[in-house]
């Protein structure tokens, strides 16, 4: 399964749990992080720059990166961290045999229904993706956590910074 085959948004969602079995549980531990009820001077959006698709894993795995380089530099109550956008779409996948002479048995489907092997969440050009917020003193810290978590993802984003009042 490669990251690239699920980026773009494709046809109708998948979506209606009821319906199905085995779908995987989505890897993402906690949508929040740091201290949620302090004031904050400034707030930093990772903001998509275009459509697409984000798995479940690839934002776990950003929730790690910006999360480690927050709670290294600031503590863990001087920072807010949340995830935005939520996995709700099932990914199928048409299983191939990757062995030699597979080709005697399978000649493959075109447009096959396949098999869920993960979720993922749609993101719309322009909806951040991870918020967080520090006091003005630790821009830069916070800046360089959204940067590590940017890399995570298969679509282009860009951090925007607003002033809290």
């Amino acid at each position: 399964m490669k990251a690239r085959n699920f980026r773009e948004i494709k046809g109708m969602p998948y979506t209606r749990r009821k319906y199905m079995g085995g779908i995987p549980g989505s890897k993402i531990v906690k949508f929040t992080m740091g201290n949620p009820s302090a004031d904050f001077g400034l707030t930093l959006e990772l903001v998509n720059l275009k459509d697409g698709q984000i798995r479940h894993n690839a934002l776990e795995s950003a929730r790690i990166a910006a999360n480690r380089v927050l709670e290294g530099a600031l503590g863990r109550d001087n920072f807010f961290l949340k995830i935005i956008p939520y996995p709700h779409r099932v990914l199928r996948e048409h299983k191939r045999i990757n062995v030699a002479q597979a080709d005697r048995f399978q000649e493959g489907m075109k447009k096959a229904y396949g098999k869920p092997v993960g979720i993922a969440a749609a993101v719309k050009r322009g909806a951040p993706i991870l918020i967080a917020k520090v006091n003005e003193a630790d821009v830069e810290t916070a800046k360089m956590a959204l940067k590590r978590a940017s890399d995570k993802f298969p679509v282009p984003c860009r951090i925007f910074i607003k002033r809290n009042n």
